[in-house]
């Protein structure tokens, strides 16, 4: 069953880059990424990176890249208008990556290509994974129950949530919401890879009796309720970017299992506050779709 789902989650993904590839002139879309190969525009970007290496934006750039690698091979634009087509704004700027993706200037690749050197294959599915380091994890799937929670929006960069979490806690302690069986929990709902950083939206959360029917500065909200593909990452919360994408990208096209269109959770474990950054630890939990 694994490598059967595997193999489709990679047609999948290809069915996304030739899309990408047919529309390498216009506007595209995550939606319109995620709509093509099947996936939750919740995941899309972290499966992707999982399973090619690269992100989004990452493999649409190396592929206008080839595409003009190809143009000034056998065509006779001028680089200016190459670097605009590939959506550089600027020669200077493609000319650099055109020579870390191929070792020459855009001008020397096609001076020299009388010795018709081969041009990259435009559609390179899975390259070398480069820019996506990802960590091994254990992933167990756990029922999670529904938690009811007090949340503080934060938006804006992910390392910026400091403030709803002091916010969260001076409210939560006026409340006498603290006590021994309290987790701490973030929502995130954006990727960063993909999302505006002014427009990433995340919920710190505190878990809540039922007593609690929440406030206006402090409401309440259920999460959880159902099956997530769950992880216990351990250092600085700089590793949950590459955990996400392990669990998605690696352990999701092997489990058989879809990823349902909703949030990732992260379970706070210890504190950051009295806990050195190599020795925190923080359980993610991506939510899987019923079994059918």
């Amino acid at each position: 069953m694994s490598e059967r789902t595997r193999q489709d989650w990679k047609k999948r993904i290809e069915q996304a880059m030739r899309l990408m590839e047919a529309r390498l002139d216009e506007e595209i879309t995550l939606e319109d990424l995620a709509q093509a190969a099947h996936f939750s525009p919740y995941h899309f970007h972290r499966v992707f990176s999982g399973m090619t290496g690269e992100s989004v934006m990452a493999c649409l750039r190396r592929l206008r890249l080839a595409r003009a690698a190809h143009r000034l091979a056998y065509g006779s634009l001028p680089v200016t208008e190459l670097a605009l087509e590939a959506g550089f704004d600027s020669p200077d700027a493609f000319t650099r990556a055109f020579r870390a993706a191929y070792g020459v200037a855009p001008s020397t690749w096609r001076g020299q290509y009388g010795d018709r050197r081969p041009i990259p294959e435009v559609l390179d599915l899975f390259p070398p994974r480069k820019e996506c380091p990802l960590m091994e994890l254990t992933v167990v799937i756990k029922k999670l129950p529904p938690m009811r929670v007090a949340c503080v929006r934060h938006a804006g960069p992910y390392e910026q949530c400091c403030g709803a979490w002091e916010k969260l806690c001076r409210l939560a302690g006026e409340q006498g919401l603290f006590g021994p069986d309290v987790r701490m929990i973030g929502v995130g709902y954006d990727d960063p890879a993909i999302t505006p950083p002014n427009k990433i939206r995340y919920d710190a959360c505190i878990t809540v009796p039922d007593t609690f029917a929440g406030t206006s500065e402090l409401p309440v909200v259920v999460i959880g309720d159902g099956e997530y593909a769950t992880a216990v990452v351990k250092g600085p919360y700089t590793n949950l970017a590459p955990a996400f994408a392990y669990v998605c990208g690696v352990w999701g096209p092997d489990s058989g299992r879809e990823f349902a269109g909703a949030p990732s959770l992260e379970f706070y474990v210890n504190d950051p506050g009295q806990t050195p950054p190599e020795e925190l630890l923080t359980e993610i939990g991506v939510p899987l779709a019923p079994q059918a």
